[in-house]
């Protein structure tokens, strides 16, 4: 066993420490930004849907048919740049969008009911697309973080190679 100093012992132990705290703060940027790039093709999406939404409402008066069709193409649109940008996930494509398309099979008909309660009660349109997209939008950014992408983030790079 060597001797070390009592200065040099507390330096090794300090710098180790310097190299913990700096992962985990690299790490925790790491995440938010993550978390905002979500946000941002999630807007995108959103813009996809409330624009296909208003264009098909002028010509179907039924609150849930304009809504399931303009859900499906934020969806597709969501689905696609989040995989390649905010999770850069190489995880098998047809799995991971089978376990999106799992949760939309809870979502959408539960959304679409409550839509449409909602409507028949007065509730404007609009409204009740901003309040169902909010929960759409944190829920399938946990779903997609916890189930779909869980252990396969950051490997589209490293299967490349």
């Amino acid at each position: 066993m060597s001797y070390m100093c009592p200065k040099t012992l507390a330096n090794k132990e300090l710098s180790g420490t310097f190299f913990k705290k700096g992962k985990r703060e690299m790490k925790e940027k790491k995440q938010l930004w993550q978390a905002v790039k979500f946000t941002l093709f999630s807007v995108s999406a959103g813009i996809i849907q409330i624009g296909s939404f208003a264009l098909l409402e002028i010509f179907i008066k039924d609150y849930w048919v304009p809504y399931l069709i303009s859900l499906v193409l934020s969806i597709v649109w969501n689905f696609t740049l989040n995989r390649r940008y905010t999770f850069k996930s190489a995880a098998n494509v047809p799995i991971a969008m089978a376990k999106v398309f799992g949760f939309y099979l809870v979502f959408t008909p539960l959304s679409t009911y409550l839509g449409n309660l909602a409507e028949k009660s007065g509730v404007n349109d609009f409204m009740i697309l901003a309040v169902t997209m909010l929960a759409n939008f944190v829920l399938e950014f946990l779903f997609c973080k916890f189930v779909v992408y869980r252990g396969k983030e950051n490997t589209l790079n490293s299967k490349a190679k």
